[in-house]
Order: structure tokens, then sequence, then C-alpha cells
């Protein structure tokens, strides 16, 4: 049987002479690799390129008769919505309108309001926007100025409501085009009203800043990532992001140690490195200089999505170099989900890379996972097949820690098959690695819906890692979820995200429904922080998906003492309506409170929307500690590491614990660990159990609300001082500092 060669394999081929022809750098081979692979993703097979559509569809109305090209004609509006053209998709719409019959405009009529409510979005949302631009519940210098769009989508969802009352999606966009005008809900019409859509929680926090615009943070992009970490080294956090498409460029923000961030990307030597749905820190080579991981290809049908990932390595003069080809690290698997972790004690952080095996959804491209082994020259070796972790799936995020406590990096994986994964690590030798799938003894195996965003965590310090994940799975659009939620109609657990609780013997017991986590969230990244530092895990969500009707807000959890989450995210006005993706909690300021970084857009161009840095008020006064640790026998990152602070608040003795790592997935916050004391005046012990090494190191009797550097071995710690930094919000004037606020 002959194998038929496609246009992609030859492509491929050629990238391939490429490589080996060219004498210039794995840098430059790597922006030719994306040159030549976004000229091929210019297709009208590529699902998310509407520019090919559009132009393909021109061509064919070109020679339809006219009279007969309706269909045509609406595909078009559709495209050029996706496309970010909302005036010209209208004008389409209201042309046909006049034209077809009723049973066409029946059909017709959800996309021309969800057109409606996009062109009110763009006029308002995006060319005149505001920190209050589309934050749910939607208030104050939120609400649209130019009302055009909004009034137009209440008067279609108005007209579908009377033929379809049970239309819940419909239901829910009416509401909130009334919330754009502020008359919700006193305008709504009684009989279609979705109750209470702007109350909080019992439990409510001063409100969030989003001051992104004043800082030129405010990147107008597609679903990306983001880091924030210090990538030059001189103790200040500095802010990377990406966005998904091979022409989406990648950002670096420096910060000036003064209150403002500089765009070093062309310097840095990012220019042209585009494309990444996700990003990641590390220090493979164990130089002190943070690098970073570029995940390419998510999502991608076909051949669109088999585009290479990127090691970014820090030289450590402000510039980075991509050296994906001669680290061993160069593959064609489409994938936004990785973990780095020192996976067999050896001092070196390897990397697990879960791959979008699309076996089980369309029946091509099959890819599985791997594991590459740090071989300690700056090359990596692929040893998933014998380490029994090449698993094939549709893999959207993973995780590593140590769940067992045992002393070996453990990997949970989530997928969108409806199956999860849980790998413990045998823990072998340094010289090989090998796990065991332990998911159905630990008792998570039975929940088979599909999931997304997922991590480990120790949300009730009891010194051993919880696995929240979130699930995925819908049939609607997710507004129609948001809708039944709001009526209190019994709906199948949708969107919500499951919290295992770890029972310290190597199984799991799902705690969602007491946790009070049993909510509509359809988390596509998320992270968590501890926003008040009483040192219980807080958690935020980006929330969406491709469909432009799923306008739901990004959500906003506190975590109540280990035991419940209280939804602050009215409160916290950090909802965000467009689709949240990349989540970095950071204390950017150097003031012991921790800001909230979300990196927002959709898939296509016509969902781009602005970055959101939510700035911390000051929602407590307690105190914190700051650690940076530094391995030696350890890796130099200190990745895996667990730490353990012991104090006394209010005369009782407590412990709060932290792995180092960058947090959830989709977002990486810093690797300096963060760690709140509630209203502790001295800390009694540091802990620190060094991951691989296992070295143990204690310091006693520590004050609080410090900077403090730590080498694996060294008898005493560095106590870094930093400025504490002011950002002005200016459109507000309102100066962004250190506050005092009482505990609510």
């Amino acid at each position: 049987m002959k194998t038929k060669i496609t246009g992609s394999i030859l492509l491929l081929l050629g990238i391939s002479m490429i490589i080996s022809c060219q004498s210039s750098s794995s840098h430059t081979e790597m922006i030719t690799i994306l040159q030549q692979l976004k000229k091929r993703n210019y297709s009208i097979a590529n699902p998310f390129n509407q520019e090919a559509k559009i132009a393909y569809c021109d061509s064919a109305l070109r020679v339809t008769p006219p009279g007969v090209n309706s269909h045509l004609l609406s595909s078009k509006a559709s495209m050029l919505l996706k496309q970010g053209q909302e005036q010209k998709s209208v004008d389409i719409y209201e042309k046909l309108m006049q034209h077809i019959d009723f049973m066409s405009v029946d059909r017709m009529m959800p996309d021309i309001g969800i057109a409606y409510m996009r062109l009110g979005e763009r006029s308002n949302c995006m060319l005149n926007h505001t920190g209050s631009s589309c934050i749910f519940p939607i208030k104050n210098d939120g609400v649209h100025r130019i009302q055009t769009g909004s009034r137009k989508a209440i008067d279609v969802y108005q007209a579908i409501m009377q033929v379809h009352p049970d239309d819940l999606e419909s239901r829910w966009l009416l509401n909130i085009a009334y919330m754009t005008l502020g008359e919700y809900p006193q305008n709504v019409p009684k009989k279609w009203l979705l109750p209470n859509l702007n109350t909080d929680s019992a439990y409510k926090v001063k409100p969030f800043i989003d001051i992104a615009s004043s800082l030129g943070l405010n990147i107008n992009g597609r679903a990306g990532g983001v880091v924030i970490d210090d990538f030059n080294n001189d103790g200040y956090l500095d802010i990377i992001t990406s966005g998904w498409d091979l022409s989406d460029p990648m950002h670096y923000f420096q910060n000036n140690k003064d209150g403002t961030f500089s765009d070093h990307t062309e310097q840095s030597g990012l220019k042209g490195i585009t494309g990444g749905l996700n990003i990641q820190q590390t220090d493979y080579n164990n130089d002190g200089n943070t690098d970073l991981f570029v995940l390419r290809g998510a999502w991608l049908s076909k051949e669109f999505g088999n585009q290479p990932s990127s090691l970014l390595r820090n030289n450590g003069d402000g510039t980075f170099t991509d050296v994906t080809i001669p680290s061993g690290l160069l593959f064609y698997h489409p994938t936004q989900a990785a973990t780095w972790a020192d996976f067999n004690n050896d001092g070196w952080l390897d990397v697990f890379v879960g791959t979008e095996s699309l076996n089980n959804m369309y029946g091509e491209n099959q890819s599985k996972c791997a594991l590459y082994i740090n071989n300690h020259d700056g090359t990596f070796t692929n040893v998933a097949a014998a380490a029994h972790c090449d698993i094939s799936a549709f893999v959207k995020g993973v995780t590593s820690a140590d769940y067992d406590n045992d002393g070996w990096q453990d990997i949970f994986i989530s997928t969108m098959d409806g199956k999860k994964y849980l790998l413990k690590n045998k823990g072998k030798t340094s010289k090989s690695v090998d796990f065991e799938d332990v998911t159905e003894k630990s008792g998570i195996d039975p929940n088979r819906e599909r999931t997304f965003t997922t991590w480990f965590y120790d949300y009730n310090n009891d010194g051993w890692q919880d696995i929240l994940v979130s699930d995925y799975q819908f049939s609607n659009s997710l507004g129609y979820y948001s809708a039944a939620e709001a009526l209190g109609q019994a709906i199948p657990r949708a969107g919500n995200v499951f919290l295992y609780k770890n029972n310290h013997d190597g199984t799991f017991t799902d705690v969602t429904k007491e946790a009070g986590l049993d909510k509509v969230v359809y988390s596509m990244g998320g992270n968590f922080g501890d926003i008040d530092n009483d040192g219980y895990l807080d958690m935020y969500f980006g929330t969406g998906n491709p469909d432009f009707r799923s306008l739901v807000p990004n959500k906003f959890f506190k975590n109540m003492g280990g035991k419940t989450f209280a939804d602050i995210t009215s409160s916290s006005r950090t909802g965000n309506l467009q689709k949240g993706h990349g989540i970095a909690f950071a204390d950017l300021r150097n003031n012991g409170r921790q800001d909230i970084f979300a990196e927002m857009g959709g898939a296509y161009i016509g969902d781009s929307y602005t970055s959101s840095l939510y700035l911390n008020p000051g929602v407590s006064n307690n105190n914190w500690i700051s650690l940076k640790l530094e391995g030696v026998k350890a890796n130099r990152a200190a990745i895996g590491s667990h730490i353990k602070l012991t104090f006394s608040e209010n005369g009782v003795k407590r412990s709060v614990y932290k792995d180092v790592n960058s947090g959830g997935s989709f977002g990486s916050s810093p690797l300096q660990q963060e760690m709140g004391i509630g209203q502790a005046k001295s800390i009694d012990e540091i802990e620190i159990k060094w991951a691989g090494s296992r070295t143990i190191q204690r310091f006693k009797n520590v004050k609080p609300n410090q900077f403090l550097h730590v080498t694996e071995g060294s008898k005493a710690f560095k106590v870094n001082v930093l400025n504490k930094l002011t950002f002005i919000n200016k459109k507000n004037a309102v100066m962004c500092m250190p506050m005092t606020a009482k505990t609510n």
C-alpha cells in the first residue's frame, strides 16, 4: 500500500532540509520555521483562519447569481465577525433580513444578536476602554456610552424570546445587554429577568483596579500565556506574554524599578518568536537565569497544530536565544501543557509535555506525551515509553508534585477525552525513571468528564498536595449554563472545578460540593495565590470557549480557612466577560500584596481583547514573607522544594505549606514564593525540604514582611531590600500604592 505524501509532510521535510543546510543559528532557524508554518496555516481548511475563508467566500460570491447567495452572504457575515469587522458583518445581516423568509430570519437571529453585541463592545470596551469595561456586573464607567449596538441587540433578543421563551442563551445575553446600558435589573422585562446577577456572596472584598492601560501593559491580543518573574536578576518582577497564533508576537515588559515598565521585546531577541498558547519559566541549564518554554499548536485540527514548541535560553544579558533544535526538544505536536520538575532527583530540571492526540476526536494526528530527561549538557532525551508515561490523549493540562510525600515528583494529567491520569513516580535511580498509573487506586477515575485547567496545591494546609481540575463539558454555549444557574435550574455538573482532597494514604476524596465549588466556571486558565495573606490559597480563573456567545465572567474564589471557598467575583471587580487565559499572581509592587495579571482574548482576531492588571487594594493588614530559593544539590530554581512556615497567630500555633512552582496551568506566577502568615508577628520556623537532594534546612525566629534569598546549605539567608513601587492609574488619577486595610 503506497503512502500518500501530503503537502504538510512535504513542508516538514523542507523544514528539515532548512535545518540541516542552513549555517545560521538555531534562533534564526526557529524564526524561519515559524514563518513557513504561518504561510502553511493560511488556508480555508484552518478553522481559525477567517482571512482565507473570507477571500474564498468573496471569489464564490463573484460567480454566484444574485438572489441565490443568501447562504454565502450569511457565512461571510459570520466570518467578518470572527475577523473583527463587526460593522461590515452587521451591514450584511441587516440587508439579508429584508430579503429572506421568516424561517431563515429566525435561524439567523442569534447570529445577528451577537453581532450587535460585539459591535457595542468594539465601540466601547475596545475603542473607549476603561478599567471597568466588560467587568461583570457592568456598572459605573463600564456602562456603554455608545449604545447603538446594545440597543439593537436587545431588540433582537426580545424578538427571539417571544418565539423561543425557553432559549436560555438568548435570555442570558439579553440581561447582559441591559447591563451594558446601566438598565439591569430595572428595565429588563420581568418574564425574562435573570435575578441577582449583580449580587455577591456574603463575604466581600475591596474592589481591585485594572491599571494595565496606564502602565502600557494592555496588550490587545488573542488567547495566550503569561509569565511574571525576574528575568534580569535585579530583584524586580518582569512580565512576558504570548499569543496563540503564529502571527501573534511575544511581549517582554521589563520592570524599570520606578513603577513603570518598558517594552524590551525587540532588544531581547524575542521579535520573530511568535505564537504560544502557553509559556512557562524554567532554569534548564542551572545557570541562575530564568529561561522560557513556549508551547504551540493546541486546539488546531489536522496538520495545522503540528507546530514546534520553543526553549528560549536566557543569556543573562537581557537577551534570549532559541535553543530548541540543539537541545533535542524539536517536535511537531500540538500542545499547551507541560510541567518542569526534577523527576529523577539528579539536580536538573526535566520536562513532561502533554500533547493533543486527536485520535479520539478527529480520527487523525495521533501523538503521545513526552518525558524529556535533562542530560546536564544542554540537551534532553525523550524516555516516555520506557518510563510508561507515553500516554496518547487530548491533553489540556499537566501538573507535577510529590503527592504522597515519598521524595519523588508525580504527574497529574487532565484531558478532553474524559479520562484523567495520576502517574506515581516509582523512584528508581537518577539514571532511570518510571511511572505507574494509579488513577483508579486513587479514587479519581470515576469522574470521566472532559477537563481542562489543573494544578496541585495544599488548599487546607495539612502538608499534603491536593488536586484541582476544572470541568469543561458542554453541549450549549456557556451563557446557557450561566442562565440556568441564575434561575436555580437543575443542570448536570457543568463547568465547575473538581477539588480532590488528599487522604494521606495515596487516595483522594472529591470535596467539590462541600467546598462550595459546584458552580458554573468553565475555566480555560487559572492560578492561585493568597490575596489577603491569611495563609490560605485563593483562586482566579480565566473562562470561556471560542463561541462568541459564551460571554461569561472570569471567576474569583477566596479560600475560607481551608474548608470552603467564597465567590468574590463581583465585589473584587475582576469578573471580566471577555475570554480569559493566562493568569499570574505576583507582588509586583514589593508591598507584600499579590496583584493579578490576566492575559485576555479568544481564538479569533475578532475575539482579541486587552490584558488586565488587577491591583490588590489591600484586602487585609496581614503579614507575609517572600522566599527566593536557590538550589545547589537541588535544581538551581528549587522547583519542587517544600516550604513549611510555622508560627503562632492570636495564641494559636499553625503551619502554612507551599511547593516551589509557578502555580496553575495556562499562566505562570513567579518562582519566588509569596506566603501569608496572618496576624503573626514572627515566624517561629521556616523549614525547606529541597527537591531532589532531600536535604532539610531550617531557620528560626524570622521577622515577617521581608524578601529573603535562601541558598541550599547556607547557614544564613540574605535579605533583599527592594523599593516599594507606586503604580499610578493615570485615567482616574488614583494612586495605587501600599495602604492599610481592615480584615473583612
